[in-house]
């Protein structure tokens, strides 16, 4: 298996581009491969992270000398960023890009949840996937109904259109969003890149929406994006409180350098357009070298080794977008009435719950149902790719039929 921690990379000094390489042509939206946007979608996620990350990094550290060094790969993250989050197309809209990254959420926490090897931290995936389900479906009929346009032009039937655990009830307590993190002494390295992997795409989910929300016109999807940005908040604070809060400066800048260039190896494998594949194939070679400096200030400041923090066996299997609908299926035939408690998950509502419940609907329906009700209004039934058979619950079964 490939170790990154044995290749040296670009150096440093060689990684600045000029505004001509900077420049890149976009994806066509009318054509794409619906997966080659979705890794587009996230490695800028992963990116963002990488460059927020150091931010608070530099914060937090008295050492001018390292503090220089940061600032200068975070420069580089910056325009690694800006190539990646610039083959997205002005001719796609806000919504479009939207259905983009919720079939990111699921087909992404999918792999993850199915790969992951600790049972807890693989159960908030579960969890996590079916309400990033339901948001694509709610997304879906918005679209239609603003657009006059279908959600399949997006996820072109890889990824299924229909309820998952409704958006109403996901609104919990803050306290029942914080999870038991792993242990990173005894936590299978694999698990490190699943959590930073899938909270940084999270996160990005969270800052797109609550940024473009106010960008429309109409009510409904002003009022759509609001609520969902608000669920978005609480994914984050569930996944980066899977993580270690013991883990040190020093080996998460490294764990984040490792993820990196696992994801671009991961992408470089499966991309479909050649195009898309050099930016990713060029990336990893500037992560090695981000990973080796990393890799050094670990051994400088912290007196580790680097394969302490993520082991000696090099990458892991690499991360693919792909169908997951018979996995999906299951997990709504068996875990879509779950809820949280505490750092637990029980089957029944609970004091706590319902009276956030009440305090935030207070006897009203939320946007997430609103937009359902106004779309069989005005189309007589509901938006919904289901291309493997009917709603595995029958209480989420299309009342009155539903369109593709």
């Amino acid at each position: 298996m490939f170790n990154p921690l044995e290749h040296k990379g670009i150096p440093l000094e060689s990684q600045i581009r000029n505004w001509r390489e900077l420049n890149v042509e976009p994806i066509d939206p009318e054509a794409v491969d619906p997966y080659t946007r979705c890794r587009i979608i996230t490695m800028n996620g992963i990116e963002v992270e990488a460059i927020n990350f150091q931010h608070q990094f530099a914060r937090n550290c008295p050492d001018q000398e390292v503090r220089r060094q940061l600032a200068y790969v975070r420069y580089l993250e910056s325009q690694q960023q800006r190539v990646v989050n610039w083959l997205l197309p002005g001719a796609a809209s806000v919504l479009e890009t939207t259905l983009g990254y919720e079939q990111v959420a699921v087909d992404l926490t999918a792999w993850v949840a199915r790969h992951e090897p600790d049972p807890y931290l693989k159960q908030g995936y579960e969890f996590g996937v079916l309400e990033d389900f339901d948001h694509l479906y709610r997304y879906a009929n918005l679209y239609e109904m603003v657009e006059r346009r279908k959600a399949d032009k997006i996820v072109q039937g890889l990824t299924e259109v229909m309820p998952g655990r409704p958006t109403v009830v996901e609104h919990r307590h803050p306290f029942d969003e914080v999870r038991t993190p792993y242990d990173r002494n005894t936590v299978d390295p694999r698990s490190k890149l699943h959590a930073l992997t899938i909270l940084s795409a999270e996160q990005q989910v969270m800052f797109y929406y609550m940024n473009v929300g106010p960008q429309y016109m109409e009510p409904i999807a002003r009022q759509l994006y609001q609520e969902i940005s608000l669920i978005e908040q609480e994914h984050v604070t569930h996944y980066e409180s899977l993580l270690d809060p013991g883990e040190n400066w020093w080996e998460r800048l490294l764990t984040h350098e490792y993820n990196e260039c696992w994801l671009y190896y991961s992408f470089m494998q499966q991309e479909s357009d050649p195009r898309i594949r050099a930016v990713w194939e060029l990336h990893l070679q500037m992560e090695l070298a981000h990973l080796q400096q990393a890799a050094e200030l670990l051994r400088r400041h912290d007196g580790r080794e680097p394969e302490e923090i993520v082991g000696n066996a090099g990458l892991p299997e690499p991360l693919t977008f792909e169908p997951n609908k018979e996995y999906l299926r299951h997990l709504l035939a068996t875990q879509v009435d779950l809820n949280k408690i505490g750092e637990g998950y029980v089957r029944e509502a609970h004091e706590r719950f319902e009276s956030m419940q009440q305090q935030l609907h207070d006897g009203q329906k939320p946007p997430s149902e609103q937009v359902i009700d106004m779309h069989r209004e005005r189309f007589g039934d509901e938006y919904r790719i289901e291309t493997e058979g009917p709603h595995p619950v029958e209480s989420l079964r299309a009342r009155g039929g539903s369109h593709a």
